[in-house]
């Protein structure tokens, strides 16, 4: 099974929400997920954006999960990779 790290699309049209989880790469954009590790709200003031859990998404990381392209520069901006 290969792991990935990506968004999850919530909330109405034009007022998209992502939570950021860990799925099978085989599974639907909205499907079931392994674990929640944090959240993005683009239409939020900078500060409240982005919430990751550091520690699970570093786990999840060394266990060999790849992040899509989107994760990986929301990642960047908290520097964890």
């Amino acid at each position: 099974m290969s792991v990935k790290i990506r968004l999850k699309r919530l909330g109405t049209k034009k007022r998209p929400y992502y939570r950021i989880v860990v799925m099978d790469s085989r599974a639907p954009r909205d499907g079931r997920s392994l674990e929640e590790v944090g959240f993005y709200h683009p239409i939020e003031v900078e500060e409240k954006q982005l919430m990751v859990k550091d520690d699970r998404i570093k786990e999840w990381l060394q266990k060999g999960a790849k992040p899509s392209h989107t994760v990986k520069k929301l990642l960047k901006k908290r520097n964890i990779q």
